[in-house]
């Protein structure tokens, strides 16, 4: 999981919103909104990044 945004690179923790595309671009919520959840490196459809559970 990358740990922060590759548009402006905030810090994103493990188990805070966040947003990825299918290549695992990932970016805050913020800039996902802004770029109206459409990926910049791939044109992509950015959606919620998945939480991992400790085990």
């Amino acid at each position: 999981m990358r740990t922060a945004c590759e548009r402006c690179g905030a810090a994103l923790v493990a188990d805070g919103p966040a947003v990825i595309c299918s290549y695992e671009c990932t970016f805050c919520a913020a800039c996902g909104q802004a770029m109206d959840g459409v990926c910049p490196n791939c044109s992509g459809e950015l959606v919620a990044r998945p939480r991992r559970t400790t085990g």
